[in-house]
């Protein structure tokens, strides 16, 4: 059994002389000498040292003092040392203590009664306490509250001692008469509590009978009660009744903090919809008129649940959850949004959108820093609610389209994606879209950005005016043709940069030499041709030269690329509804002309960078296409590509609608198991004081403390041997993981014929792993064995290795014996998780994760999805890539995988193999993370398990 502690102060462990020095520095009269002396004794008594020698000296020489520091240190030091011997009883010596201590519970100053009670508290030998009981008695009367609130606390603990009763018999009378006629405030909270927690029917007896002046007792008193209360309703339900008025009435209290309790204690007890209502409107008063953001995100919690148990209810509270908004923390702002996303009905859809828009305006005034997250967090909540409810879809849409050029990235991605899936499920919307989008296309700086615009208006552009006015803009947004020129010097510049020409090419002439055949010299005339005409500056935009310009004349022919295979689907959509077929080459000519000045610019020296072989295939198919279309060819590129659309968002909500589904079919008891009575309730008509008496079992299990029959085959799969059966002494260890906790309880069999002692289990880790305990020295007997825990503390993911030694002592030999163990290595799979996130999100901490691992596949599996299953089995992540992606046979398999760990840290895997021709994969599993643990200690795991079989 371990000794409980009641305090621990870090010391480095010190050597003999410093206990001479303590020693001389005590034996003088120099008081900060002594006072630093005693420090040191404290401290080193904490970190093992026994220092016997020490307390005859303090006893002689310190004891007198009238030092109030060097009385406090006293009692320090007398806390701690052991007061009784092996055997349990009391050391003589404990009668010199026991005369001071009654001493100083008379003494003329309250600094030195009041202390002096206070460590009464936590002593537990009656022998001590006994004789000191009348002076504490006495003190009860003191005229100063300060000891009377210590005296009261004294009492108690002595009380609850096993002997307490036969010590104080008559201590709960005394202490209901102190409480009736005590008037101050944390006095009178201490007698209540020795009363709640010895004599509770005193207590409760109490309370009951001055129920009406409950509010008007001080926030310590009525903290007391509340905790009282919650003893009581818990150890008999059919009580709570006598309490709900009480509760209630305290829901005014000026103190915050009673307010809290009150809330939460009102849900515990009560499921009425009268009192969560009361509950619920308290936690939203408490998050509006606190400016902590600790307690805003604390409260914000308690309304999540109150949403999970009575949703009902909470939807009328949603718009005070939203004034949370106001708050500049993002993690508020984002706990508010995912609270009310899941509140919104047809009756407030308006209120919470209207609201919505107004702090999406607001982002675009302010000059936070901060403002761009805030945007793409209100962008996707406004998207959520357009899904849900598509009639609003059409007052938010045009607002966020004034978004598309944000500086932020990320927030004009959730914009763009945002109108890309409304535009095809709301077609009534489609006309309006495509018209704004096309105004508001050349405000768009970014290139992911661009492109999705530009495949929404070369699906979505269908009537004549819409499609030339999308090869318009396209145009104007290239500029001029061609994008470079070559100067007289034979350097390639920007034609844009040019002085402006009008409707005609200009020849300049330049006379240089030349070397004929027969070596003389010549002159010849040379001309170098200029652009047509500088690009048109479009009114409001940030460049002179166009977006599409600018992103592809820096490298960019991905976004190339994407641009021709919109002009070809705007050009075969334009032959279809242009009634003139002049029209119609005119403008698949200038189509085929941009796409021939790109591949020019590509292979140019104009770029450092030449233009990538997909972007160049992708653009010389689309040239091919537009000189020699065929009819199933063109019906792919206008029909297939929307199709392919419309069925991903109908699996997504079909994925999404399913999910919902599983997780509200969960059962909660299995077939074969025992039935108890709370099974046959609802879950969500549980209290929560049976939710909370629960959790006692789920730490137990945790902890592995307590386990079904059927967890015995667990519990030996996490037995590890640290020594041989060939040793002296043998030992083995039972590993218990429990999020940032391992528990080591280490087995030590002595199998010798000779007694160990000063045995020590010595142990170091590596990595982020950190023992809590300092070793401890032990005799073991032959034959014997000794249980002894180690606790380890983990700060991140990381595959962790425990290792160490056990060194003991012999009388046959001088020298320590030293028994090296086997390492335990920590299993990274014991702290990640099975998670989900949107491929947006994926996809953006892919690009901003700085750690990579890849690892190459080595397997024996031939099948490119039994290999998937296999890693995500052996990773324990989960697969973000929809089924339907996966289906068929074509020899290769991409996919991502997604998991989070206990410490909030993101694992994201990229699965990507290819079937060669004598069936074996191969291909690279490519790990990222934030930290550089989680992305090494994953990549062994994969390297160790992608072999299949194991």
């Amino acid at each position: 059994m371990e000794k409980s502690c009641t305090l621990l102060i870090h010391f480095d462990k010190g050597s003999p002389a410093l206990a001479n020095e303590i020693k001389e520095a005590m034996e003088g009269n120099d008081a900060p000498a002594k006072i630093d002396a005693m420090k040191k004794a404290v401290m080193l008594l904490l970190n093992g040292e026994t220092l016997p020698q020490l307390f005859i000296t303090i006893v002689r020489y310190v004891l007198p003092s009238e030092d109030h520091t060097i009385q406090k240190l006293l009692l320090l030091y007398l806390e701690i040392i052991d007061k009784t011997d092996a055997r349990g009883r009391v050391l003589p010596e404990m009668i010199l203590i026991c005369q001071n201590l009654r001493n100083n519970l008379q003494h003329p100053n309250e600094y030195i009664r009041g202390v002096t009670l206070r460590f009464l508290c936590r002593l537990s030998e009656s022998e001590i306490l006994e004789p000191l009981i009348p002076s504490v008695l006495t003190n009860l009367e003191h005229r100063h509250p300060f000891i009377r609130r210590h005296a009261l606390l004294a009492i108690c603990a002595i009380y609850r001692l096993p002997q307490g009763e036969q010590l104080l018999p008559d201590a709960p009378e005394l202490v209901e008469k102190v409480l009736s006629s005590e008037q101050d405030l944390s006095a009178r909270r201490n007698a209540f509590l020795m009363l709640a927690t010895c004599a509770q029917d005193r207590a409760v007896s109490y309370l009951l009978s001055h129920a009406d002046q409950v509010p008007v007792w001080g926030d310590l008193l009525q903290m007391a009660a509340l905790d009282l209360i919650r003893k009581v309703c818990r150890s008999n339900r059919a009580e709570k009744g006598k309490y709900i008025k009480i509760i209630i009435s305290l829901l005014n209290s000026p103190s915050t903090a009673v307010i809290y309790e009150s809330a939460g204690i009102l849900v515990s007890l009560s499921s009425a919809p009268t009192a969560i209502r009361a509950a619920a409107n308290t936690y939203c008063q408490l998050l509006s008129s606190q400016s902590d953001n600790n307690v805003k995100l604390i409260v914000l919690d308690r309304l999540n649940e109150l949403k999970s148990s009575h949703k009902d209810i909470m939807v009328e509270v949603i718009m005070d959850v939203l004034r949370a908004l106001s708050s500049p923390n993002l993690d508020i702002r984002r706990k508010t949004l995912d609270i009310a996303l899941e509140l919104i009905t047809p009756r407030n859809i308006d209120e919470v959108v209207l609201t919505l828009k107004k702090e999406v305006v607001k982002t675009q005034s302010g000059e936070l820093e901060k403002n761009g997250e805030y945007r793409q967090m209100l962008v996707q909540a406004i998207h959520t609610c357009a899904i849900k409810f598509p009639e609003v879809a059409s007052t938010v849409v045009h607002l966020l389209m004034d978004f598309l050029g944000d500086t932020n990235v990320a927030s004009a991605m959730d914009v763009v994606l945002f109108v890309r899936e409304i535009i095809e499920t709301n077609p009534k919307l489609r006309v309006s879209i495509i018209t704004r989008l096309l105004d508001t296309f050349y405000q768009i700086r970014a290139a992911r950005v661009c492109s999705c615009a530009l495949w929404i208006i070369g699906e979505y552009c269908l009537s004549l005016s819409e499609v030339e006015s999308g090869i318009a803009m396209i145009k104007q947004c290239l500029g001029d043709l061609p994008f470079y020129t070559t100067t007289e010097e034979g350097e390639p510049t920007d034609a844009s940069k040019r002085p402006q020409q009008v409707n005609s090419s200009v020849t300049v002439s330049s006379r240089r030499p030349m070397i004929l055949a027969d070596g003389t010299y010549a002159t010849q005339s040379a001309a170098s041709e200029t652009a047509l005409s500088a690009p048109t500056i479009v009114p409001g935009s940030m460049s002179s030269t166009g977006n599409l310009r600018s992103l592809i004349l820096s490298g960019d022919f991905f976004l190339g690329a994407v641009v021709a295979c919109t002009l070809t689907k705007l050009v075969l959509r334009l032959e279809e509804v242009q009634p003139s077929k002049a029209e119609a080459n005119k403008a698949c000519t200038s189509a085929l002309l941009i796409m021939v000045s790109m591949l020019q610019l590509g292979q140019s020296s104009f770029l450092p960078h030449p233009i990538d072989d997909d972007s160049y295939d992708r653009i010389v198919l689309c040239i091919r296409l537009l000189c020699n279309t065929g009819d199933e060819v063109r019906k792919i590129w206008l029909l297939s590509c929307r199709q392919s659309f419309a069925k991903m968002l109908a699996e997504k909500q079909f994925r999404e609608t399913e999910e919902i589904k599983a997780k509200a079919q969960i059962s909660h008891a299995q077939p074969d198991d025992l039935i108890d009575f709370y099974h046959l309730k609802s879950r969500k008509g549980m209290s929560q004081l049976e939710l909370e008496d629960e959790v006692q079992d789920d730490l137990k299990r945790a902890t592995g403390e307590f386990m079904k029959d059927g967890d015995d085959a667990n519990k030996l799969n996490r037995i590890l041997q640290l020594t041989g059966f060939s040793d002296p002494v043998y030992a083995e260890a039972y590993v218990t993981v429990h999020h940032y906790d391992i528990v080591l309880d280490v087995t030590v069999i002595n199998r010798t014929k000779e007694t160990l002692q000063n045995l020590c289990l010595e142990l170091a880790t590596m990595g982020d792993l950190k023992l809590v305990d300092r070793p401890q020295n032990y005799t073991l007997a032959p034959e014997s064995s000794k249980q002894i825990r180690a606790n380890i503390k983990v700060s991140s993911t990381e595959t962790g290795v425990i290792f160490g030694n056990i060194v003991y002592e012999t009388s046959n030999v001088l020298e320590r014996t030293v028994v090296v163990l086997n390492d335990i290595h920590i299993d990274i799979m014991d702290y990640i998780s099975p998670s989900t996130c949107a491929d947006v999100a994926f996809r953006n901490m892919w690009a901003e994760f700085e750690w990579e691992n890849k690892v190459a596949v080595n397997t024996v599996i031939q099948d490119e999805k039994e290999f998937l299953n296999h890693i995500i089995k052996s990773t324990n992540m989960k697969c973000l890539t929809p089924p339907s992606a996966l289906d068929g046979e074509c020899g290769f398999l991409a996919a991502n995988l997604y998991a989070k760990s206990v410490f909030g840290e993101d694992a994201l895997v990229n699965v990507s193999v290819e079937k060669q021709a004598d069936g074996k994969l191969s291909g690279y599993i490519r790990i990222r993370s934030k930290t550089q643990g989680i992305a090494l200690s994953l990549g062994d795991k994969i390297t160790l398990k992608q072999k299949g079989g194991s």
